[in-house]
């Protein structure tokens, strides 16, 4: 039977927040034993194994995740590094640095300058680059994106980018320049908490930011990268509408890859703590609940998080890893903590996290693709 609808948006109007909300702290132990035989594309199930009934079912769901994620993915986790190009902003949005009346330096970087910071990174290892900016299109759109992409997909087999959302045939013309892969977090499911963090500037419009993904997928983008920033809302709900946009997106769109990120708020210039904290054991929940509900999914984890945690959340499922980031456009090159986005708990060379994941059985991937084949 063929999808009928014109985007997630009007899906997303079908479901009852406050229904789903109480299905998922009513949840009952039989509940998650029934998810636990057959979770895999199960929204049902999803919701089973993200409430909090599943915590007792923590260790079932770990080595179920550690199995199936062997079984597609290998021992092997891809690495990954982000390089800011600018920090200009035109939103409002009270947990990032990069917020407009944040007073802090402004930057964006020449080709010369993304050139230098290029050296650096290569020289790490990378070839896989995330592409990262403030959303200020008039100053850092489409024109500098189409500036910027060809000189840097010379030098790097896989590019992705998270910027601003842009329009379907935006994104046709960035494939064109070798545009890899799209990362277009929604921030938070909830539109009342996201009106109450993003007061101004085009981001405001959650309806315009939740139907990007599907504008991505039209202008065939291979790899489209879903997330919320995990402690603005409840986590558990939060992630479960995501479980839906994912389902959504896989049906209708099934060309494309897609990935998952699951950021934790962190401290920022002027930012603001969480409403609903996000325990590791959460976390761990949510990486576990989302492998056993989709096996080809791909998940990140970046430095956003503690060595120690990272390194233990390597082998649950997580298939991509970032070491040795900055989140200030020419931090490679000269840091400087005046220009960054949030702080960042992992500072070791990506070396340490490789050396980490070698020592735990994992093989850590510079480069698994060429364009060509």
């Amino acid at each position: 039977m063929a999808n009928t609808q014109k985007s997630f948006v009007d899906v997303f109007k079908q479901l009852s927040q406050a229904e789903l909300k109480l299905r998922l702290y009513s949840t009952t132990n039989k509940d998650v034993e029934r998810a636990l035989q057959r979770p895999a594309g199960d929204l049902d199930s999803l919701l089973a194994l993200l409430s909090p009934a599943a915590e007792l079912y923590l260790e079932q769901m770990a080595q179920q995740s550690v199995a199936l994620t062997r079984q597609r993915f290998g021992a092997s986790i891809g690495m990954y590094i982000p390089l800011y190009l600018s920090n200009l902003c035109a939103n409002e949005c009270d947990y990032c640095g990069f917020t407009m009346s944040n007073k802090i330096k402004r930057k964006t970087l020449s080709e010369n300058e993304v050139q230098d910071e290029i050296r650096p990174i290569k020289a790490m290892g990378y070839d896989s680059i995330l592409l990262v900016s403030g959303e200020h299109e008039t100053k850092v759109g489409v024109p500098y994106f189409k500036q910027m992409l060809p000189l840097i997909r010379n030098e790097f087999s896989h590019v992705a980018m998270e910027v601003q959302p842009l329009e379907e045939q935006d994104y046709k013309e960035l494939v064109a320049e070798g545009l890899d892969a799209v990362m277009l977090y929604q921030e938070t499911y909830n539109p009342v908490t996201y009106s109450e963090h993003h007061t101004r500037g085009k981001k405001s419009d959650f309806a315009y930011r939740l139907e990007s993904p599907d504008r991505v997928a039209r202008a065939g983008v291979d790899k489209i990268g879903l997330g919320v920033l995990l402690g603005l809302d409840d986590w558990r709900l939060d992630a479960l509408l995501m479980g839906h946009h994912l389902a959504y997106l896989e049906k209708t769109y099934w060309r494309s890859r897609y990935s998952i990120s699951l950021p934790r708020l962190r401290p920022c210039t002027g930012g603001v703590g969480p409403k609903v904290e996000l325990t590791d054991k959460g976390l761990v929940q949510m990486i576990c609940a989302f492998r056993l509900f989709n096996q080809q999914l791909e998940i990140s984890l970046s430095t956003r998080e503690t060595p120690k945690l990272r390194d233990n959340l390597f082998a649950l499922g997580v298939t991509n890893v970032s070491a040795g980031s900055s989140t200030q456009p020419g931090g490679y090159v000269e840091p400087n903590t005046e220009l960054d986005q949030f702080e960042i708990s992992d500072e070791r060379s990506p070396q340490l996290v490789a050396k980490a994941m070698l020592e735990r059985g994992l093989n850590p991937v510079w480069k698994d693709w060429e364009t060509g084949w």
